[in-house]
């Protein structure tokens, strides 16, 4: 198998560093973890670009600099506990499983979950737990968590996630009214009832849809 670590080298110093990013955390995951493992196989010489990619259920792997945008945003210094919403293909999982002591992931589609546990599994990554499910429900059982990132855009912000929050945790979400458009916003708990936000600017996102998101047909949820 090709070496990509050079490709993921200058992936993070092209089309991340380059940006603004400046989390060390952030930086050596992104270099770490193989995004071929990712994307479809047909993909793959595209797997370092710094666009989009479609996995397949009509949803897509987020672009390399949108992804470590998002997980600077989220503050980690190492060692946390954090949900992620939107697993699509494991990438951003395992970017967080680099840094945080156990990541828990939920995806919706069913197809993408066995994809998103293959992937994650043929990368290394032994503290990612991926679950289907609403992931607008959060996951109670496990909360609260240190950090939750919302790979999808939401009509509003979902209140179970805000309620699943620790203290001086952070909320990282696409919120917009236009399915396909939002602001990206960073909410912070500042104490059991009190959160803070900011906005970190424009995002597109596909929806995200369940009981606290955008509704649509969720007949895969049940598969």
């Amino acid at each position: 198998m090709r070496d990509e670590t050079e490709d993921r080298q200058q992936m993070v110093e092209r089309q991340i560093a380059r940006r603004g990013i400046r989390d060390p955390l952030v930086l050596a995951a992104m270099t770490d973890v193989p995004r071929t493992c990712f994307v479809p196989a047909e993909l793959a010489q595209s797997a370092y670009l710094d666009r989009p990619l479609p996995i397949g259920a009509g949803q897509t792997i987020s672009q390399p600099y949108v992804v470590a945008l998002m997980i600077e945003a989220m503050q980690l210094e190492g060692g946390e506990k954090v949900l992620e919403v939107g697993a699509g293909s494991g990438y951003a999982a395992a970017v967080l499983g680099r840094i945080a002591h156990e990541v828990y992931a939920i995806e919706r589609i069913a197809s993408l979950v066995r994809l998103a546990k293959k992937n994650l599994a043929q990368a290394g990554c032994k503290n990612v737990h991926v679950k289907h499910d609403d992931g607008t429900q959060g996951w109670p059982d496990k909360a609260p968590f240190d950090g939750i990132l919302v790979s999808a855009g939401a009509p509003a912000l979902p209140q179970a996630l805000k309620q699943q929050l620790s203290v001086g945790g952070r909320l990282v979400i696409p919120v917009g009214d236009d399915p396909h458009s939002q602001t990206l916003l960073r909410v912070t708990r500042t104490a059991a009832d009190a959160f803070t936000q900011e906005d970190l600017g424009e995002v597109r996102f596909v929806p995200l849809i369940g009981a606290q998101g955008w509704t649509g047909d969720q007949a895969d949820i049940d598969e």
